[in-house]
């Protein structure tokens, strides 16, 4: 019973380029190569026959020369062999990363245990009968599986369990189009032990035997609570029989997202009890998506504001989305209307409030918390 760990989307080197703070970028960028690391320890405990990269090992083919070398290192140190196909974004084809000599003299160097399966034929690796499917080019509009038609499933080896290696859309998933596409239907699944899927970055079963194991490291906001990443899949295999799957995590970082409606101090402490919850004391792991909506007060806002400045600080990022509006109180514009000692003040205020309480003008709206900025600066006598 072979034991494999599936696993896919590395993509060491991605540039995360909205990231602008530079250390937030490199500590972004790191814990990409220290999931490797995190990945060899599950392979060496687990005692696995081998590790399956179902494509997009590398994010592209200008990742740095020093990454390169770190990540050949850790995967020359991994306890069996590293059998990779190339995906969209690692294409075995002209101008891909495969073929930049620096790459391929370290291959051979530090990680001996590593093979690129480009060749469009059944291979036999560590117990396994490989059905590798690379994407050969960024995009394929023929489908890497097509190859499949034309195999004689009798000539392999009858007691070998047998695993299909892909990187593209299943059919009716994704983007839609033909490019890269996968289209499992066409396949006899009696003929197969497992079918190890890479390019969609969430973990989902989409057959039987058929997984995509998602990034073991996270590079985006979850779309849903369904949406798992963080992990890798280990599977025992035997011929003629449906897999056994477990996952194990491998995340460091956790990416949140919050969406929450605003109308006043009450649910800005709602907002804080959600945030202790999901991230607690916790500085440098953590990327926050909150999408706000509704108005707050003046105070209100200035105290969300101050939250939003703490959170930039402790986070690796916070990216704000919405459409939040900032409204005076009544009991704020009592203290721009109610001036006994300043009657054009009290004048000016009311004819912006009436201009506000007409539609959601920004200019309105900007010049009325100036004015209040004003007002709480020179009290009433």
């Amino acid at each position: 019973m072979p034991r494999i760990l599936h696993t896919a989307d590395w993509q060491i080197g991605k540039p995360f380029r909205w990231i602008t703070d530079p250390q937030k970028l490199a500590r972004l960028q790191r814990e990409r190569v220290e999931a490797v690391s995190r990945i060899a320890d599950v392979a060496r405990s687990e005692s696995v026959d081998a590790l399956l990269v179902a494509g997009d090992l590398f994010d592209s083919s200008t990742v740095p020369a020093s990454e390169v070398l770190e990540v050949m290192e850790l995967i020359g140190a991994m306890p069996c062999p590293v059998l990779v196909i190339p995906g969209n974004h690692d294409h075995g084809g002209a101008g891909g990363i495969w073929r930049r000599e620096d790459l391929l003299r370290r291959m051979r160097e530090r990680a001996p245990n590593l093979e690129l399966l480009t060749r469009l034929e059944p291979t036999s690796r560590a117990g396994l009968t490989l059905l590798p499917c690379p994407l050969l080019r960024r995009h394929d509009s023929v489908g890497p599986m097509r190859w499949l038609d034309q195999l004689d499933w009798q000539d392999l080896d009858s007691e070998a369990p047998r695993v299909l290696l892909a990187h593209g859309s299943v059919q009716g998933f994704g983007s839609g189009t033909d490019v890269n596409a996968l289209n499992l239907e066409r396949l006899p699944t009696e003929e197969l032990d497992y079918i190890a899927l890479g390019d969609w970055h969430g973990l989902m079963q989409v057959q039987s035997k058929a997984w995509y194991c998602g990034t073991p490291e996270p590079d985006r906001f979850p779309t849903g609570s369904e949406d798992q990443r963080s992990q890798v899949i280990l599977a025992d295999l035997t011929r003629g029989q449906d897999p056994q799957v477990r996952m194990i995590p491998t995340g460091r970082l956790a990416w949140h997202r919050i969406t929450m409606q605003l109308q006043g101090l009450p649910d800005l402490e709602r907002l804080q009890h959600q945030l202790d919850a999901c991230i607690g004391s916790r500085a440098g792991r953590d990327l926050l998506r909150l999408e706000l909506h509704g108005r707050l007060g003046l105070d209100a806002h200035r105290r969300l504001q101050a939250l939003l400045d703490e959170l930039s600080a402790q986070l690796l990022h916070v990216r704000l989305r919405g459409e939040l509006q900032r409204h005076p109180t009544d009991a704020e514009l009592n203290q721009c209307l109610d001036r006994s000692d300043g009657p054009l003040l009290s004048s000016i205020a009311a004819a912006l409030k009436q201009e506000l309480d007409g539609g959601a003008d920004p200019l309105i709206e900007q010049a009325l918390i100036e004015l209040h900025q004003l007002c709480v600066a020179s009290p009433c006598a």
